[in-house]
């Protein structure tokens, strides 16, 4: 009995240890607060789940598009100074091929042989320019570039080229061999030419498996004996397994992330010319992105991205040209669109117009009127187009936005605006990693206080209740993943406290567009590895979620304040370190919960009251964490940082859950 009684005893006191021990933890408990019987007067529209695409770095060229040639006609002059420069510290051996006359990054097959090449101008099947090509007597003289192919998904590959006969053997070869070794092939095929004009080569490889490793480059070798004297133009190279001459697993994850817009814009919109992306692929013309100092082939064009968006089940949301282009322009490409997918799109009057880095920006005195000129031409050829005019970013949009708002009520149906931010920019001098980190994460929450003085001044206006907010582009950048950055998990819990604002501005905020759906935060491309970053990964827990309309949810717990922080949103007050909202679906049968973890280093346990909803006892629950916010996923590791399945056992009306540091949750429960 005496033992019994020690034994009772000894638990009380372990209990008692217990309850010191982890009282301040339990004290310190959020509490969430959510009434599934207080909807808020507005859905949340799909449209914020929009995605931005743009030919800047491997977006499309390198990466959506499926063709693997760079430079595939053998133009000059498809890279800005800056971006040569690059392409050369990046290979120092093109240094030589350009003084041979081979045009960036073509090299030749063999240096030592000298100049066995010419550029020809004004005789090309393409563009404007071909490579001469004058082969040794009794040795092989050819060209090759490095190329990265997708062995681990497909060994089989196709591809064409253009050709004009001039004198020796009427035949060319086409191989893969080991890159920088040019005795070791994989696979050659020789091409028959026929007749002395130009005409157009098939060809097609079969890798034999083993024989290239993934992420190994190869060369392209296009090559000619025994004296041939031959014209090259348009080489083209796929896999085999490309989807309307689109990369597969892009299409698979785009799809899977059920943006329901793809907006086509960006800085080179403002020098873009539709008709140069339109007919047949082998007679559009190279030329340079005056963007972003890199080739535009032309081969993605409108009817690329019509295809692109059918293929994703996704609706184009397309930005006109008010820099370089005329009214006219913008309404004949207007009408081409409605001829393949009807009238009503969803259009923009140009980008960033504010900016002089725009090509013929037009001044803030000329904005106004330039964009009722094309909205006017627009009208003309489809009055349900629905219209977006050019606002300045959440930070600085007064005065901008005041001119515009001047416009007649119904010039235009919502007002752009972008943050693209370097989170490593702060005001604070010798600032620490986790202030940078800390003045990061909250810029979602500084970017909800300047959307709603956006609303204010809309609403002082003409235009109130007829315009509303379209968040266009949004990207939290920086120099390198040692600050949360698009690239590691810091800019997934960036995005995910973004769409948390969203939510609960979707009510004049009802269109949202993350850069990017391709390089930056989404889907990317390296040596020919396809991977998603973790910031994909957090907007598609939230695309892929059932909540349709938002319910009253408080969060009563811990908070901080920024002072100095982030250049263009310094000072931030009272930013909870948990984000919460919540959702039910149209049937009102489930009810979801967005949850952001701010904090770096702790768990945050939490007490969540249901009203007007009884849950069934096991929820759903997806979490998105890593070992820190700088963890990254890449072509190396392309799976490091993914979403977990699990599931919540104790849903109740009051029930509690621990959220881990540094995270994104989404829970959904059903109703009892």
């Amino acid at each position: 009995m005496a033992m019994a009684r020690w034994s009772r005893l000894l638990l009380v006191m372990c209990r008692i240890a217990v309850l010191v021990l982890f009282f301040p933890l339990w004290a310190q408990s959020t509490r969430i607060e959510i009434d599934a019987s207080q909807k808020a007067p507005y859905k949340i529209p799909r449209t914020i789940y929009g995605t931005f695409l743009e030919p800047i770095l491997q977006s499309i060229y390198g990466g959506l598009w499926g063709q693997i040639v760079v430079n595939p006609s053998f133009e000059e002059n498809l890279w800005s100074l800056g971006a040569l420069q690059n392409e050369i510290t990046r290979e120092p051996a093109l240094v030589r091929a350009s003084a041979l006359g081979l045009p960036v990054p073509w090299e030749p097959l063999d240096q030592g042989q000298g100049n066995r090449y010419e550029p020809r101008w004004g005789d090309a099947a393409n563009s404007s320019r071909s490579l001469f090509l004058m082969a040794l007597p009794g040795s092989e003289t050819g060209v090759r570039q490095q190329v990265f192919l997708p062995v681990h998904r497909t060994l089989a590959y196709t591809g064409s080229l253009w050709a004009k006969h001039v004198s020796g053997p009427a035949q060319v070869t086409v191989s893969l061999r080991r890159r920088n070794r040019p005795a070791e092939g994989f696979v050659s095929q020789t091409v028959a030419l026929s007749g002395s004009d130009w005409a157009r080569y098939t060809f097609s490889f079969q890798l034999p498996p083993g024989k290239l490793a993934r992420l190994e480059p190869a060369d392209l070798v296009i090559a000619a004996n025994h004296e041939t004297r031959v014209l090259l133009d348009q080489v083209f190279l796929y896999p085999a397994d490309a989807v309307e001459s689109l990369d597969p697993e892009m299409i698979s994850l785009t799809k899977a992330l059920n943006t329901p817009l793809i907006r086509f814009g960006g800085n080179y919109t403002s020098g873009y010319h539709w008709r140069d992306g339109i007919g047949p692929l082998d007679k559009r013309v190279s030329m340079l992105n005056l963007a972003w100092g890199m080739p535009e082939y032309n081969h993605f064009g409108t009817d690329e991205l019509l295809a692109f968006c059918r293929l994703a089940g996704s609706a184009p949301q397309i930005a006109l040209n008010l820099g370089s282009g005329t009214p006219e322009e913008a309404a004949g490409w207007v009408s081409y669109v409605n001829s393949k997918l009807g009238a009503g799109q969803l259009w923009e009057l140009g980008n960033e117009l504010w900016g002089d880095f725009q090509i013929g920006y037009p001044t803030l005195e000329r904005a106004a009127a330039r964009t009722k000129a094309f909205s006017d031409a627009v009208r003309t050829v489809d009055s349900t187009a629905r219209l977006i005019a050019t606002g300045q970013d959440p930070d600085h949009f007064e005065e901008w936005n005041a001119k515009l708002l001047a416009l007649p009520p119904g010039t235009f149906q919502y007002l752009a605006t972008h943050f693209v931010v370097g989170c490593g920019n702060v005001k604070k001098p010798k600032p620490t990693t986790s202030f940078i980190a800390e003045s990061a994460l909250a810029l979602p929450v500084g970017l909800e206080r300047q959307l709603r003085k956006m609303k204010a001044q809309i609403d002082a206006s003409p235009h109130r209740g007829q315009v509303k907010i379209a968040f266009t582009e949004w990207l939290f950048h920086g120099q390198n993943d040692s600050v949360p950055r698009f690239t590691n998990m810091g800019g997934a819990i960036m995005a995910a406290g973004f769409l948390n604002t969203l939510i609960r501005t979707a009510d004049f905020v009802p269109i949202s567009d993350m850069t990017g759906l391709i390089d930056f935060a989404g889907i990317t491309k390296k040596r020919s590895q396809v991977y998603a970053p973790p910031a994909y990964w957090a907007l598609r827990m939230y695309s892929t979620s059932s909540a349709a309309s938002p319910i009253m949810t408080r969060v009563t717990g811990e908070t901080y304040d920024v002072h100095e922080g982030n250049n263009r949103i310094p000072e931030i007050t009272g930013v909870p370190y948990l984000d919460v909202v919540a959702g039910l679906n149209d049937p009102a049968d489930a009810l979801t919960i967005f949850a952001v973890n701010r904090h770096p280093n702790r768990d945050i346990p939490a007490r969540l009251r249901l009203e007007g909803f009884i849950p069934s006892k096991q929820g759903r629950v997806q979490t998105l964490s890593g070992t820190s916010l700088y963890q990254v996923n890449d072509e190396l590791r392309p799976n490091a940082v993914l979403p977990v399945e699990s599931a919540v056992t104790n849903a109740a009306p009051d029930f509690e859950y621990l959220f881990p540091h540094a995270s994104v949750t989404v829970i959904e429960l059903k109703r009892r």
